[in-house]
């Protein structure tokens, strides 16, 4: 799979598991056969780790001085192994989030070389913070921590080396502690002392590290399948979630319409009862009488027969707005309102300005084809509220989430077939 590829698999989970980037960084990197196995070394500046890796390997790559230097990864490569020099805890550029620090212990190693110098006595709450990570890590993903104690020789006290030996095997009590001087080491080197050179527990120390080095194509076999299960699993349980939601606003949403539906519906049966009085009279229907010039500011029957079917179409107004505003239908759509605010209402919009007399009651209320329009409209105008639209929105996010996931699933198979 070549890095394209794989870029866009690692885009479409982060897209849905944003959290998971370091995760992805590691598998990545295992996914890359032909690398070498890396050993990190992690420690505070000062104590020794440039030192104890130009003694590891033989020859004086990596920088040593009095100040800082190492602000940003170092590597060397020797016999098929990549030794990585990782900035020290306490630079400056080394807080949390720093990402060389970041991919040199966590992305890029496989072996975990940490340095502590004897000359500081325990370890401090920084060093013990992150040697719990990488003992908890181990558990994981079996990737190995090597603590080495350095600069040994600086404690000629055999009482004290082996007090602040013992504090620290208490502070972590799971790992091996490996002692060594590299100054004795290269002492013995330069002038031929066999007995400097093993005092100096460089030798212990390689032995280890071709052990733990034989290890890593299985541990990293192990991760690499490990992170692919604990992703599949990842994505697996959040497209289950996604579902939920979704099966949970689309319930709200179908309760939600039929609760407006049967409400409209039991209103407007309640309508026509209450206007049978108004509607259905006996004799003549006096309001279809006109005014004259002579009855124009008379109180005649015909003004009062109009008068109540004025009242009544407005109680029939007042009970579906009512019911409109309880379902959150409080106005018009933007696209729908005028520089007139007293007729920017669903009433007006559906209805029209005004009603006064029996036959236009009927048409409204009595006909079935005039009811099917108005369960037709008021429900248009209910799907274009605030609250039906923000979940209707909800409900279409949470569709393209579940693509998204779908996507990053069917990439992350692709990524592991091609593992």
């Amino acid at each position: 799979m070549d890095n394209q590829i794989i870029q866009e698999t690692v885009d479409k989970i982060l897209s849905v598991l944003p959290n998971q980037a370091g995760q992805l960084a590691r598998l990545v990197r295992l996914m890359q056969f032909a690398c070498d196995p890396t050993i990190t070394v992690i420690g505070k500046y000062n104590h020794g780790k440039s030192r104890l890796l130009n003694e590891l390997i033989g020859t004086d790559i990596f920088s040593v001085a009095d100040k800082r230097e190492t602000i940003q990864l170092a590597e060397h490569k020797q016999d098929q192994v990549r030794w990585l020099d990782a900035p020290g805890l306490d630079a400056d550029v080394a807080a949390v989030d720093d990402r060389h620090a970041f991919e040199a212990v966590w992305t890029q190693a496989d072996i975990r070389l940490f340095v502590h110098s004897v000359r500081e006595g325990e370890l401090d709450a920084t060093e013990h913070h992150l040697l719990q990570q990488l003992i908890e890590d181990a558990d994981h993903s079996r990737r190995q921590t090597i603590l080495v104690l350095t600069q040994i020789d600086q404690i000629p006290d055999q009482t004290i080396l082996t007090q602040i030996k013992t504090s620290i095997a208490q502070q972590v009590p799971k790992l091996d502690i490996w002692a060594v001087s590299a100054t004795r080491h290269r002492q013995g080197i330069e002038n031929g002392k066999t007995l400097l050179i093993e005092k100096s527990g460089i030798g212990a120390l390689r032995h280890t590290l071709e052990q733990a080095l034989a290890q890593v194509p299985s541990a990293r076999t192990y991760e690499k399948n490990r992170l692919l299960s604990d992703l599949h699993h990842q994505l697996k349980q959040l497209l289950l979630d996604q579902k939920h939601v979704l099966q949970q606003l689309q319930q709200t949403q179908q309760q939600q319409l039929h609760d407006f539906d049967t409400g409209l519906i039991n209103i407007l049966d309640k309508i026509r009862v209450d206007l049978e009085p108004i509607v259905n009279i006996d004799g003549q229907d006096q309001a279809l009488n006109p005014d004259s010039f002579a009855t124009m500011f008379k109180n005649t029957a015909a003004k009062q027969q109009r008068a109540k079917v004025q009242i009544a179409y407005s109680r029939a107004c007042i009970e579906i707005n009512s019911h409109l505003i309880r379902h959150g239908v409080v106005g018009l759509p933007a696209e729908q309102q005028t520089t007139i605010k007293s007729i920017d209402t669903v009433i007006v919009a559906v209805f029209g300005i005004s009603v006064k007399f029996r036959d236009q009651l009927r048409a409204l209320f009595y006909t079935d084809t005039e009811r099917q329009r108005l369960q037709r409209e008021f429900r248009f105008y209910f799907e274009k509220s605030a609250g039906r639209m923000i979940l209707a929105a909800k409900i279409e996010q949470t569709m393209r989430q579940q693509g998204c996931i779908q996507n990053a699933m069917m990439a992350l198979q692709q990524m592991e077939s091609a593992a």
